[in-house]
């Protein structure tokens, strides 16, 4: 029989390989020649791995469960990370990523309900907190037992609107929500602080009346067990703040806002992958 120590050693180990190869996967649905969110993709690749290997209640075939729980990428230009777990996990084949953003796909740029899995429509910036908010208070009001979790970029709480839901969530006690700060310090321009910068997330959050952890992004055992101690928050809505890189795992990609959407070339993509593999 194994001991506890050694089954939160496998886990750990099983939900960094999910996290290879849900980056591996972003590579492949990217493509060569073709322009991608590579760099915030990959810095939210552990998160979407715990949350969809580990903590969430979901099928692919019981897409509809009423008791299923709700993920939403806010942060919609990332969403190559969620179309790679969502293929790992079976909702629909792993030959259909490299389509990704093609004329009919099934996957486009930003999420689309149209996706199996797929909970909201996000990409216009700010909108994604807002969508978790009314899904867990008609969690509330159902008297169901699901969870809401939403991951928001950095650069996307400078929207007023994040604050609004944040008031929400508070008022109506909504203990069902989480959101996930991808905090990897970079957007589409340049370094959030520079762009518009905002300090102290957490205490902003813990301001709006709710409970925050902060984590380093990368490191699963952290995320684990955030995500535990979220789950277990009662009262009150919870903001997990991970410390990321943007574009984790793929050297030439880190910390800096170039492969935000940009090309990969053939040479670019044979690097990204022999990247990921020595992670």
């Amino acid at each position: 029989m194994e001991k506890k120590g050694e089954t939160d050693k496998n886990l750990i180990e099983s939900l960094k390989e999910k996290a290879r190869l849900i980056r591996l996967g972003v590579i492949g649905a990217i493509g060569i020649g073709n322009r991608g969110h590579l760099g915030g993709s990959m810095s939210c690749a552990d998160i979407v791995a715990g949350l969809y290997f580990y903590k969430m209640k979901h099928s692919p075939d019981k897409l509809s469960d009423p008791n299923r729980d709700r993920f939403i990428m806010s942060k919609g230009h990332s969403v190559l990370a969620q179309y790679a777990a969502l293929a790992e996990a079976g909702y629909f084949d792993k030959a259909v990523l490299p389509t990704t953003k093609s004329l009919g796909s099934l996957l486009q740029g930003h999420p689309e309900r149209t996706t199996p899995g797929i909970e909201a429509n996000t990409g216009s910036l700010g909108q994604g907190l807002s969508i978790g908010v009314g899904m867990a208070l008609a969690g509330k009001t159902d008297a169901r037992d699901y969870r809401i979790y939403v991951i928001v970029g950095d650069g996307e709480l400078a929207e007023g609107q994040i604050w609004e839901a944040a008031m929400a969530a508070s008022h109506y006690a909504l203990d069902n929500l989480t959101a996930v700060i991808d905090m990897n310090g970079i957007q589409a321009m340049g370094r959030t602080r520079d762009r518009y910068s905002i300090q102290n997330i957490s205490g902003r959050f813990a301001a709006f009346g709710w409970k925050t952890f902060e984590i380093d992004g990368h490191k699963m055992a952290d995320i684990v067990a955030a995500l535990d101690a979220a789950s277990a928050v009662k009262g009150c809505p919870s903001a997990i703040i991970a410390r990321t890189v943007k574009g984790k795992g793929v050297s030439f990609a880190e910390n800096t806002h170039i492969y935000h959407n940009n090309l990969l070339t053939a040479e670019d993509r044979e690097k990204a992958v022999a990247s990921v593999m020595s992670m």
